[in-house]
């Protein structure tokens, strides 16, 4: 993996990263808002110790660990990668409530647009300032987004040590039976 500078890293804040999806995918994971090191690199969850990849694989989304450079092959997978907010940052407690509520809106639009079966949150905070709905906890919601389903799933960030890498497998796992139900 490339090592980037301070310097480096700092310069990256508020790019934008490309989404990774197509019409009609299975599932179109949502994380919060790019961190640094995504945005410096142009693949999502690109954090070393960010979980999203490892727990991804154990839970039987994909067949081997994909490395964030590949993840051009979720396409395959029926699989996707959005955000909420757009902007990079060093650390989600940067962005505001205007922020997330505003994403909100732009990824109803998206979703509206795309099609996915099921539009899955990572990070049960940001779901609930984005969707102002306070009581929304990890797992399937009420709420359906332009025909999509939502299912709620815990960060996969190595700062949330609420969840193991195991526990959100459990979690992820659910989803993907859901989804091939």
């Amino acid at each position: 993996m490339t090592r980037f500078t301070p310097a480096e890293l700092e310069a990256a804040r508020d790019r934008l990263v490309p989404d990774v999806v197509a019409d009609g995918l299975t599932v179109l994971f949502c994380g919060i808002n790019p961190g640094l090191m995504t945005a410096a690199t142009g693949h999502h969850f690109a954090r070393p110790g960010n979980r999203f990849w490892p727990v991804l694989h154990q839970s039987g989304f994909t067949p081997r660990l994909l490395k964030p450079s590949e993840q051009d092959e979720l396409l395959g997978y029926g699989l996707g990668i959005t955000n909420v907010v757009a902007r990079a940052t060093a650390r989600a407690d940067e962005l505001t409530s205007l922020e997330y509520r505003e994403g909100g809106r732009i990824l109803s639009a998206k979703v509206a647009r795309l099609r996915p079966t099921w539009l899955a949150v990572v990070g049960v905070t940001a779901y609930r300032t984005a969707f102002d709905d306070r009581t929304a906890r990890v797992g399937p919601q009420e709420r359906t987004i332009g025909g999509s389903r939502v299912w709620v799933l815990p960060n996969p960030s190595g700062l949330n040590a609420h969840w193991t890498a195991a526990t959100m497998a459990e979690e992820f796992g659910r989803l993907r039976e859901a989804a091939a139900a």
